[in-house]
């Protein structure tokens, strides 16, 4: 029977989500901890893939159980995984659903903090900047969704079959002190290492040093800007991902706390 296991994780730790070996990540994990108490081998299949750092507020994958279990699943695995990541539901499905090709919606979120915080290292992206064009990245994050073709913001555009990315919306709020920023993008997918990359060219056009119209011409041409520079990775949060049948709220606190705090003084 099939499974949809809905988590999630602080990456800070984590070399990204995917298995790889001889490197820790999240589904090596995760695929270690089900095989452990289950006692049979299992494997699952992400709804994307996180890089190095990157955290998750949901992320959902599913599994294949042959054998159903007679114990409280959920309780068992969050005793045995470490405290970076958490399982919050286990959803038996009716038939095949696949949590990655299924997904209709993938939400991110991009946390900045403009000084230095003990409590918020690791949780959210440190640039010590002031006097940021606030209004101008704002202008930029808003000509987003007005474009499909988001080839100029991916490290390695050939690889895939086409760059086309439905953003649905996307946005740019800060605290009243304009010390804490909060981006939010929504489309049906995303590119290698896109959201860094645009949140690093709006983070340019904060300092002054790219125009709006600039980053405009990217989108318009196609042309890929000649320095790019991702965001550093530990603001960025898989914050939401929807499918047709399956539409849940996040359970985890450490993105919503931050989020909540930004839209209180938006």
């Amino acid at each position: 029977m099939r499974y949809f296991v809905h988590i999630g994780y602080h990456g800070l730790h984590f070399n990204g989500w995917q298995k790889q070996p001889g490197i820790l990540n999240v589904q090596g994990v995760l695929e270690q901890a089900l095989t452990q108490v289950l006692k049979t081998p299992v494997f699952i299949n992400g709804c994307g893939r996180t890089d190095a750092h990157v955290h998750a507020s949901q992320f959902f994958f599913h599994m294949d159980i042959e054998q159903p279990w007679d114990f409280d699943l959920v309780f068992r695995l969050n005793k045995l995984l470490p405290g970076s990541i958490a399982i919050f539901d286990i959803i038996p499905m009716s038939g095949m659903q696949h949590a990655r090709f299924d997904a209709v919606q993938r939400c991110y979120d991009y946390f900045i903090h403009t000084y230095k915080s003990p409590f918020l290292n690791g949780l959210s992206a440190l640039y010590l900047l002031k006097d940021l064009h606030i209004d101008k990245m704002q202008q930029a994050a808003a000509l987003l969704p007005q474009y499909k073709d988001y080839r100029p913001f991916c490290t390695s555009p050939d690889k895939y079959e086409h760059t086309i990315c439905n953003v649905m919306s996307a946005g740019l709020t800060v605290d009243r002190s304009g010390d804490r920023l909060r981006f939010q993008i929504s489309s049906n997918r995303f590119l290698s290492k896109m959201i860094r990359i645009i949140m690093g060219q709006l983070l340019k056009i904060g300092k002054g040093e790219l125009s709006v119209d600039q980053f405009e011409h990217y989108l318009i041409s196609k042309e890929t800007p000649l320095l790019i520079t991702p965001a550093h990775p530990q603001g960025l949060y898989l914050s939401k991902v929807t499918y047709p049948y399956l539409n849940l709220p996040p359970r985890t606190e450490f993105s919503a706390i931050l989020q909540n705090q930004v839209d209180q003084f938006g």
